[in-house]
C-alpha cells in the first residue's frame, strides 16, 4: 500500500483496487445488474418514503462528485456492474445507507472474490473503549463519509459501474454511472480508508503534533474517534488540531463532535456538533443520549447506560436468539443478567428442530420473566471514568481480577485500583466476561481452572490496551484446588490441567494469585446470575470492600495441592529403577570373557564360592 496510495492533484488520497494475482477475468454481468436495478425501481415506486431516502442519499453522492456518468466501454474492455440496495440504521428508521453489492455473484464469481481485503488495520473496539474511560473530559467525533473520501484510480473505476436514474430523477430512464471513490461493500475499502486516514495524520505530524497522530492511530474505530483528556482545554486543542490536519492533508472532515464538557461544546461551531446536540446547554437542559460505537453515553451525568428494545419477539429459538443478541455489552456491564438468557437459550435449543417452531409452554413463564426484567436495565448508570480525578494524578495503578465458576457458567471481572498523591484509594470497574459452561460435564475444579484462564486473558487485553505493567496485576480465586494447581512445582498433571496451567503461568506468576472467599468474590454474581434491579449496587460493578483497603506489598502465601491422593487430575508417581553396567567395575570381567561354555563358568563360580566360605 505504501507504493500504490498517493495524494492526487485535488488533495485527495487515491488508491487502486487491490486485485488478486493471478485472477479470473470477470464476466459481463450487465444484464444481471440492470435486472436488479429494475427490481429496485419497482420497489421504490411502491414506497414513497424509501424512494425519497434513496434520492436524498444519491443527491449527496452526485453533489460531492463521488460518482460520474460512465463512459462507453471499448471492445473487449473488462468491467463490472454493482447492484445496489439500502440498509436502514437500526436505531433511526429515516437514515439509510446505500450499499454497493460487491458480493453479488454472476457466473460463480463476484468482485470481492477477485479483490484482496488488505491488512486488518482497525483498532480493537474494546481497546478504544477502555482508553475512552481514562480521563475526566471525553470527546467524540466522526469522519464524514469516510470511505467516499478516498478516490479510486481511474483505470479501475469501470469495475464500479452501476445503474441509477438519469440526473437523479425517478421519472427518467436508468443510465450507467460509475463510482469515483471506494465504496461501502468492497472488501478492501476498510483497509484503504483506515490506511489513508492514518497517512493523512502522519503527513501533518511536524505541523500538528505527534499527539494528533496517536489519537488517529490508537483511538479511532473505523470512522469514529473517541478520546478522553485531563482538561477541557486539552480536548479542544487536540480536536481542533486534528480537524485542521485531516482537512489539510486529506480533505477529511471531522464533525459530529460531542463532549461531556460544556466548554468543549462551546468551542465548536454548530455545523461541527452532532445534530442532536446543537443548542444544548449541559448545565441546564437535559441532553439526549449520545450513541458512541454502540454504547449509550449520557453526556450530562457522564455515565454509560442501556436501552432495551421493547419489540415483541416470538417464543421460538429465532425470537429468543434475537433478544439475547440485541443486548450489546462489550465491557460486560450487564453480563450477570445476560448469562441467564444465554443459559435459557441453550436449554431450549434441543427442544425443537425448527428455528420458528413454538417452544415448550412450560418454559414460557421463566423466559417472559427474564425478558420483561430487561427493561429495568434502562435505569443502570455506570460511570464512564475509572475515577473522579485525572489519570495522570494517580501515583499507583493496580488491576485486581476475580474469577469464579459454577456448573452453569464461568466468569471473570477486573477492577482498577488507584492511589492518588494524598493516599486516597479509588476503585473503578474495567470490564468483565461471563460464558456458559460446556454442556458435557466437567468437574468444578476444571471449570474453576477455565475461569482462571479467562482471567489471565482479560489481563492481557487490559495490559496491552491501557499500557499497564504485568506486575501490577493481582488475581483472586475462591478455589483452593486451582490455586494449588497454579502454585504447584512438584507434581505432574494430566493434559487438560497441564495445558491450562501453562497458559495461566505464561501470563501471570504464581505469587500474583490469592484466595478470596465466595461471599467476597464479585465474579460469583455472573456465575449464578442476578436480577437487573440488583446490578447497580452489586459486587460485580462495585467490587468487594477489601478492594478499597491498602494493598499488601507482597503475597508470599503458598497454596499446597489439595487431596493429592484423591485428585484424579494428578498423575500417579511411578518409581523406576535403572541398572548400569560399567566396563571396569567388576574385577573378573576380563576373566569371564575367557569362558566360551556357560556350564564351565557356573562350575568355576561354585568353586570360588566354596573357597570363599572356607
Amino acid at each position: 500500500m505504501d507504493q500504490t496510495v498517493s495524494k492526487n492533484a485535488e488533495g485527495f488520497w487515491e488508491a487502486p483496487l487491490p486485485f488478486r494475482s493471478p485472477r479470473r477475468r470477470l464476466p459481463d454481468n450487465r444484464t444481471q445488474a440492470l435486472q436488479r436495478a429494475k427490481s429496485l425501481d419497482f420497489s421504490l415506486r411502491k414506497d414513497d418514503a424509501k424512494k425519497n431516502h434513496f434520492l436524498e442519499f444519491m443527491r449527496k453522492i452526485f453533489e460531492n462528485n463521488h460518482a460520474e456518468i460512465a463512459p462507453p466501454l471499448t471492445d473487449g474492455e473488462e468491467a463490472w456492474y454493482l447492484p445496489i440496495f439500502g440498509v436502514y440504521h437500526p436505531k433511526n428508521p429515516t437514515q439509510i445507507r446505500i450499499v454497493f453489492d460487491s458480493s453479488a455473484k454472476y457466473d460463480n464469481v463476484s468482485l470481492n472474490d477477485v479483490l484482496m481485503t488488505g491488512p486488518d488495520l482497525i483498532n480493537s473496539l474494546l481497546g478504544v473503549l477502555l482508553r475512552f474511560r481514562k480521563d475526566l473530559v471525553a470527546i467524540t467525533a466522526d469522519i464524514q463519509q469516510m470511505f467516499y473520501c478516498f478516490v479510486v484510480s481511474e483505470k479501475h473505476r469501470n469495475f464500479l459501474r452501476f445503474f441509477w436514474y438519469e440526473n437523479n430523477d425517478p421519472e427518467k430512464e436508468l443510465v450507467e454511472y460509475r463510482m469515483r471513490v471506494h465504496v461501502f461493500g468492497n472488501s478492501p475499502s476498510p483497509a484503504v480508508a483506515t490506511y489513508g486516514l492514518r497517512k493523512a495524520a502522519q503527513s501533518g505530524e511536524e505541523v500538528y503534533g505527534s499527539d494528533v497522530v496517536n489519537f488517529v492511530i490508537r483511538n479511532f474505530y473505523v470512522d469514529d474517534g473517541l478520546v478522553s483528556l485531563p482538561t477541557a482545554s486539552d480536548a479542544i486543542d487536540l480536536m481542533k488540531r486534528t480537524q485542521e490536519a485531516l482537512m489539510e492533508e486529506g480533505n477529511l472532515r471531522l464533525h459530529k463532535i460531542a463532549s461531556n464538557s460544556q466548554d468543549v461544546m462551546n468551542a465548536f461551531s454548530e455545523d461541527d456538533k452532532a445534530s442532536h446536540l446543537k443548542d444544548i446547554n449541559l448545565g441546564v437542559s437535559e441532553a439526549p443520549m449520545r450513541r458512541s460505537v454502540g454504547l449509550y453515553w449520557n453526556l450530562q451525568s457522564d455515565t454509560f447506560t442501556n436501552r432495551t428494545s421493547s419489540g415483541e419477539k416470538p417464543f421460538s429459538k429465532r425470537g429468543i436468539l434475537s433478544v439475547v443478541n440485541s443486548l450489546y455489552d462489550p465491557l460486560g456491564f450487564i453480563a450477570p443478567v445476560v448469562i441467564l438468557g444465554k443459559l435459557l437459550l441453550r436449554d431450549l435449543m434441543a427442544s425443537t428442530k425448527s428455528w420458528d417452531e413454538p417452544l415448550p409452554e412450560h418454559m414460557r413463564d421463566k423466559w417472559e420473566r427474564w425478558k420483561n426484567s430487561l427493561l429495568e436495565l434502562d435505569q443502570l448508570l455506570v460511570p464512564r471514568t475509572y475515577a473522579t480525578i485525572s489519570w495522570k494524578d494517580m501515583i499507583r495503578k493496580e488491576v485486581h481480577i476475580y474469577c469464579d465458576a459454577s456448573e452453569k457458567a464461568i466468569a471473570a471481572v477486573a477492577f482498577l485500583k488507584m492511589t492518588d498523591t494524598k493516599g486516597g484509594v479509588h476503585v473503578g470497574y474495567i470490564m468483565g466476561k461471563a460464558k456458559a459452561a460446556p454442556l458435557h460435564r466437567h468437574s468444578i475444579p476444571r471449570l474453576e481452572l477455565c475461569a482462571a484462564v479467562l482471567a489471565v486473558q482479560i489481563s492481557e487485553t487490559i495490559s496491552n490496551e491501557l499500557d499497564l505493567e504485568r506486575n501490577s496485576f493481582h488475581f483472586f480465586n475462591d478455589s483452593q484446588v486451582v490455586l494449588g494447581y497454579i502454585h504447584n512445582s512438584t507434581k505432574r498433571f494430566y493434559m487438560y490441567v497441564t495445558n491450562r496451567v501453562a497458559k495461566i503461568r505464561k501470563l501471570s506468576q504464581p505469587h500474583q494469585w490469592s484466595y478470596v472467599n465466595t461471599e467476597s468474590n464479585p465474579a460469583d454474581a455472573a456465575t449464578r446470575s442476578i436480577p437487573p434491579d440488583k446490578l447497580q449496587n452489586s459486587l460485580w460493578l462495585q467490587g468487594p470492600p477489601s478492594l478499597y483497603e491498602p494493598t499488601e506489598e507482597s503475597n508470599d502465601t503458598k497454596f499446597p495441592l489439595v487431596n493429592v491422593d484423591q485428585d484424579k487430575e494428578i498423575r500417579p508417581q511411578v518409581q523406576v529403577l535403572k541398572t548400569e553396567l560399567h566396563e571396569n567395575t567388576f574385577a573378573l570381567t576380563h576373566s569371564i570373557k575367557r569362558f566360551s561354555v556357560w556350564r564351565n563358568l557356573v562350575n568355576t563360580f561354585k568353586r570360588l564360592n566354596i573357597f570363599a566360605r572356607t
